[in-house]
């Protein structure tokens, strides 16, 4: 009887690439056979179901036909052998599955503690993101707007400029790492040993100490503070699109990379304007006689007033466009159309003289 691998790792067959390397992740850290209360045989499966699902191509096989073209024993196809022979173009790596290995070293680097996984350079961990809102009129959608953003982040100290040592003081190279920011550690594991490089806890991947940490950051380099950004929203953007902004979430300690703004865009309504695509959707109301003679009114755009022609015998609910009165295109040079919806105000009280220019009227239809 085939495996039910989503069983095993604890997910529903309509789970997203990235959903079965999380669910992977959370398993395989409570069941490492290196931690307590480890199972190295449910770890065993666990690789077994993720070297499937985690492989587009073999969950394709998995799912139509229960198994897959290369299936032919258990867990990784040769793991047993240690990591140093292993390559993303195929070789002993699961005889070509095309497995993407830098995936995997991400997951057991993050289970060993931060390593970098296959020779690659260790990693600091960069600052947070931030998520704020922006509320916006309906007209700045058009036309674009300038706003001013209060936050409140890690942002560089000021008093020692970032560096992390108390000004005039010394920072020498870190003795832990001999400068290089980096530690090699060998792992031992149930498919072998590999070594790996992580991050010197020492001088937290910098290469270098301050003899005397910052009395303000304690050598981390970075101090919350209220910070005022100014951001450009853009002509076009639309009500829940989202503006980013590389490198000005919350700057990193030691010396790590900032995170990203994501900026949410929220646009109030306008009673008068809706938004149809790059299209403006407007009404105007017109009397009787304007529909029935014709007339020049004036409809309301975002720009300002402008003249509008009705010709004779104008239907209630017609439809008429202004052209290049929209929205500009986010991307490119195109802009939308207001489209104006013209009502007809029928009378509700009539004198005694209209009534009878009326009944005249429809004498003559």
């Amino acid at each position: 009887m085939a495996k039910d691998y989503y069983k095993t790792l604890g997910v529903d067959k309509s789970a997203s690439q990235e959903d079965i390397k999380k669910a992977f992740r959370k398993m395989a850290h409570k069941y490492h056979p290196d931690k307590e209360g480890g199972d190295e045989a449910k770890f065993k499966e666990l690789n077994e179901a993720f070297q499937v699902l985690g492989n587009p191509e073999k969950r394709r096989q998995y799912d139509q036909f229960g198994t897959t073209f290369e299936q032919g024993g258990p867990g990784f196809g040769g793991f047993g052998q240690g990591f140093g022979g292993f390559s993303a173009g195929g070789g002993p790596f699961g005889q070509g599955a095309g497995f993407d290995v830098n995936d995997l070293g991400d997951i057991l680097g993050d289970l060993f503690g931060g390593a970098a996984g296959f020779g690659g350079k260790a990693r600091r961990a960069r600052g947070a993101d931030i998520e704020v809102d922006a509320e916006i009129d309906f007209k700045e959608t058009v036309i674009g707007s300038d706003k001013v953003l209060n936050l409140f982040k890690n942002t560089q100290c000021e008093h020692c400029k970032g560096n992390g040592a108390e000004p005039g003081t010394k920072i020498s190279k870190c003795d832990n790492c001999n400068g290089t920011g980096q530690v090699q550690n060998v792992q031992k594991t149930v498919f072998g040993s590999f070594q790996s490089v992580g991050v010197c806890r020492e001088c937290h991947g910098e290469g270098k100490r301050p003899e005397k940490p910052c009395k303000k950051c304690n050598a981390t380099g970075v101090t919350k503070q209220s910070q005022q950004l100014k951001i450009k929203i853009p002509a076009g953007i639309d009500n829940g699109e989202v503006i980013k902004l590389a490198g000005q979430g919350e700057k990193g300690a030691y010396g790590a990379r900032a995170g990203d703004l994501y900026i949410h865009v929220r646009v109030r309504p306008d009673e008068r304007f809706k938004r149809d695509g790059l299209n403006i959707i407007s009404k105007e109301h017109i009397s009787f006689s304007q529909a029935a003679l014709g007339d020049t009114i004036e409809a309301t755009t975002i720009e300002g007033k402008v003249k509008l022609k009705v010709p004779a015998g104008t239907q209630g609910g017609q439809i008429f466009k202004l052209k290049a009165k929209g929205i500009p295109a986010l991307h490119g040079n195109a802009r939308g159309d207001q489209l104006v919806e013209v009502l007809v105000n029928v009378p509700k009280k009539l004198s005694k003289e209209q009534k009878r220019l009326i009944e005249e009227l429809k004498k003559a239809e």
